[in-house]
């Protein structure tokens, strides 16, 4: 079934080494690891953390998918594509119900598109998503008896697609850099990729997550994820909480001006802002805080497009 996810993936994903002053100046190597580029309508971590949840979603017998996120979520739209694929129904639960009365903007009318049915919750009623009676108290009424049925028997995947499925797909990512690199870094909204990055990076090595979102509450997270996963810690790994610029999709003037110039600098497509940017601003900021030893290669790896 999962054959119908073409082009096949490009896996292993290229390693695409960038001569920045910034970091030649302190004796750094500086790679991009080119998730991206792994599937055109899956890619980067969407691909990694989707995958083993689809596969299972097909083992079971669903039709249908059940999942979360913002109004700019990649993971609603790669959902989306997904099951527009192979050929399942999806239900997006997007966070914030005065969107309901807007216009889509271009991250979810591409889920429409893709046949996705977006059903909009207040931002009190999306933080208890969790709960297992959700979809009856809240999506029920929305399409009648067989909308409620199918959003009962729907496989359900959480926001972002971080879940014990999704981080032993991200384990892939650390085995591919596992003697390529000493720091793995990784720009994180709810923790799997960075929970399945350093598991997979092995001894030796380690992972650095810039969290996208205020709140300090990731490293709670990372490590729930990988106790699912694995039963307890794997791998060695930080986060740096500075880098937000405000929170999820937030930016600056600031941040836009890096992006545009580090692009320019080496030829790169347009950097996705608001994990991808994010990651090389933080690097870059760290790089000249010596956060690295001479020497060493630090990996950026670079989730999306723009």
């Amino acid at each position: 079934m999962l054959t119908a996810l073409a082009p096949p993936p490009l896996l292993p994903s290229p390693l695409q080494e960038i001569r920045d002053e910034r970091f030649t100046g302190r004796g750094v190597r500086l790679l991009l690891k080119r998730d991206d580029l792994i599937h055109p309508r899956l890619p980067g971590n969407k691909w990694r953390k989707l995958v083993p949840n689809l596969r299972a979603a097909a083992e079971g017998g669903h039709t249908a998918l059940l999942t979360f996120g913002g109004a700019y979520s990649n993971h609603l739209r790669a959902t989306a594509a997904a099951g527009r694929m192979l050929e399942l129904a999806t239900i997006g639960v997007v966070r914030g119900d005065e969107l309901a009365r807007r216009p889509l903007n271009a991250s979810l009318a591409q889920c429409a598109a893709d046949g996705m049915t977006l059903h909009f919750v207040s931002r009190s009623d999306y933080r208890r998503r969790h709960e297992p009676d959700f979809a009856d108290r809240l999506l029920g009424g929305t399409d009648g008896t067989d909308g409620m049925q199918m959003a009962r028997e729907a496989f359900r995947i959480p926001e972002g697609g971080s879940n014990s499925l999704a981080v032993h797909g991200c384990t892939a990512l650390g085995e591919e850099l596992r003697d390529r690199t000493d720091v793995a870094a990784v720009a994180c909204g709810t923790g799997g990729t960075l929970a399945g990055l350093a598991a997979g990076l092995g001894a030796g090595r380690s992972a650095l997550g810039i969290p996208v979102l205020r709140g300090g509450f990731l490293a709670g997270d990372v490590g729930e994820l990988q106790r699912s996963a694995f039963g307890g810690p794997r791998g060695t790994w930080r986060l740096d909480e500075r880098f937000h610029f405000g929170g999820y999709a937030r930016v600056d003037r600031e941040l836009d001006e890096f992006a545009d110039d580090f692009a320019a600098r080496h030829a790169l497509p347009p950097l996705e802002r608001v994990y991808v940017a994010k990651l090389l601003f933080a690097l870059t900021a760290l790089v000249e805080e010596g956060a690295f030893a001479p020497g060493s290669t630090v990996t950026a790896v670079v989730t999306g497009r723009r």
